[in-house]
């Protein structure tokens, strides 16, 4: 067994929300807050021209959006911290999927103003699948936005989770001049700042001192004695078990382009937020202390750095220590790899790492060794749970434009659908190539990248599909006999697994009625365990 300090002092957790909530702005903010940067670039503040931290990517720095996992870690308080930022877009939904798996908890950022929204209820139920700790963060509290008791009541019946503030707000919108810390029992004032920390923090312990009157008005302090005695009363005291048992969700209110409520969060969020957990293998359940190194590969990424076309696959430290140069067990290719450059993040700013404890992200360099969901241990054949493909729901033929880039076309498409940007099917004769995705903006990144990164420009033309479905079968002359017959609707997945496209939902149906002998897999999850059934 590996010594538990490490372990305890690690918090790996993810931001999720909605797109617009202002995600990237409070994951900028707690990096602020945690001394990893000194300024941060405001999002849509047209004053700072610097895109934020974590956006990297060229499409991101034009569109303000993120659509890709961002990876950052700092020491704050005596804990590592590593954040993950998720892209918002429900475009990308399938991406965020495949990083919760790799977190031990989530913040979830509410718009004030907009309250629980689409995408919010989607990431909330991939939570409550995986059971993990939620944290929420209700954000831009200086615009002019709900009430927030209204706010826990929507939180408590549309993302049918328990809630309990552990931050209240004083005023909102033109009237907001902070939080109190109900957990901390303290209240910190400092004068809005959106790049920098301020300097004239005043702070508080006792909500009843007579400072805070001179302050914040006496009609203001007197309002946030009565909320907080309100909220005390009628909310139980805070179950630090049921919040990492997923059941209840502490709520903290801010402004996180202002910094307000940030560090009330921070503080709190290193204090209850829990430890690297056990991960589920299809063998066994792994846990962090066990003494030999184990973890698996979430995200891959080409060319995070333009200059160098380099390729790095984020691998999620589950259990024992990593090391650089030692070699490791690639389980899938069941061969044993070296990395001699593994890193840390910082957004796009990477540094050499020498060791890495479970709940830590390391970056390897990748010569296309790695898929989504692969596994490295010290000898031990291992396959970590959670990590499938979904079936497309749009589907377009990519047609090389320019005979002259084939090559970099081929390369460029089949790196990006490495990296879980959409997925590739290959159809013969002709090596016909089809990208199935699940939203539409998924293309536009392609496309972009394509041209950017690789120098290759392709028409994408509509297909009309109505699913994608990887087929199997223990008779294996059935299955031969299907492909044989439904030869111009079939195509190879990049591990050369069998896919078949169905026009209509008639249609699925009624080759699964006609051929019960085969199975219909609506995630790639097959590969690897029992059938999953759409």
């Amino acid at each position: 067994m590996i010594t538990n300090e490490e372990i305890l002092k690690r918090r790996t957790f993810a931001i999720i929300s909605h797109p617009d909530a202002g995600k990237t702005t409070l994951t900028e903010k707690l990096l602020l807050f945690g001394g990893a940067i000194n300024t941060a670039g405001a999002v849509k503040n047209n004053k700072i021209t610097k895109t934020a931290t974590s956006d990297f990517l060229e499409i991101e720095k034009q569109r303000g959006i993120s659509v890709a996992t961002s990876v950052m870690g700092f020491e704050y308080a005596g804990h590592k911290v590593n954040i993950l930022d998720t892209p918002g877009h429900k475009d990308f939904a399938e991406d965020t999927f495949r990083t919760l798996s790799a977190v031990d908890s989530v913040i979830l950022v509410v718009d004030c103003v907009k309250g629980v929204e689409e995408q919010t209820r989607k990431l909330m139920q991939v939570c409550r699948m995986r059971n993990t700790p939620v944290i929420i963060f209700i954000n831009k509290m200086d615009r002019e936005g709900r009430d927030p008791y209204e706010l826990l009541d929507e939180l408590e019946k549309e993302l049918n989770i328990h809630v309990r503030p552990l931050s209240w707000p004083i005023g909102i919108g033109s009237t907001f001049k902070g939080v109190y810390n109900i957990y901390d029992k303290q209240l910190r004032l400092f004068s809005a700042n959106k790049t920098k920390l301020a300097d004239d923090v005043v702070a508080i312990a006792d909500i009843n001192d007579e400072q805070i009157d001179g302050i914040i008005g006496s009609k203001d302090a007197e309002k946030l004695r009565e909320d907080v005695a309100f909220l005390e009363e009628y909310y139980e005291n805070f179950d630090l078990g049921l919040y990492r048992e997923a059941y209840l969700a502490p709520v903290f209110f801010g402004s996180a382009v202002n910094n307000f409520g940030v560090g009330e969060l921070l503080d709190t969020f290193v204090k209850v937020a829990p430890y690297p957990q056990p991960r589920e293998a299809s063998q066994r359940e792994v846990r962090p202390e066990e003494q030999p190194f184990s973890g698996f590969i979430f995200k891959i990424h080409a060319n995070l750095d333009p200059n160098h076309r380099d390729r790095i696959a984020f691998c999620r430290v589950c259990s024992g220590k990593f090391e650089r140069n030692k070699f490791y067990y690639h389980t899938r290719l069941d061969k044993k790899i070296r990395f001699s450059s593994p890193t840390s993040f910082m957004a796009n700013e990477k540094t050499l790492l020498e060791e890495a404890w479970p709940g830590d992200v390391v970056g390897l360099y990748d010569t296309g060794s790695f898929k989504i969901g692969d596994t490295l241990t010290e000898g031990e054949k291992l396959h970590f749970k959670g990590l499938p493909s979904f079936s497309p729901e749009i589907f377009k033929e990519a047609v090389n434009k320019d005979p002259f880039k084939t090559k970099q076309l081929d390369k460029g498409i089949r790196q990006l659908t490495d990296e879980g940007v959409a997925q590739l099917f290959v159809q013969q004769p002709g090596s016909r190539k089809i990208i199935g995705t699940v939203g539409e903006l998924q293309f536009d990144v392609i496309k972009f990248r394509l041209q950017q990164e690789y120098g290759a420009t392709c028409d994408l033309h509509n297909l009309n599909y109505y699913k994608a479905c990887w087929i199997t079968s223990d008779d294996k002359a059935a299955l031969e006999r299907f492909i044989s017959f439904k030869g111009s609707s079939i195509a190879y997945d990049k591990d050369e697994n069998p896919v078949y496209f169905a026009g209509t939902a008639w249609e699925l149906r009624s080759v699964q009625e006609a051929y019960p002998a085969l199975k219909f897999h609506f995630t790639s999850d097959f590969k690897f365990e029992a059938v999953a059934q759409a």
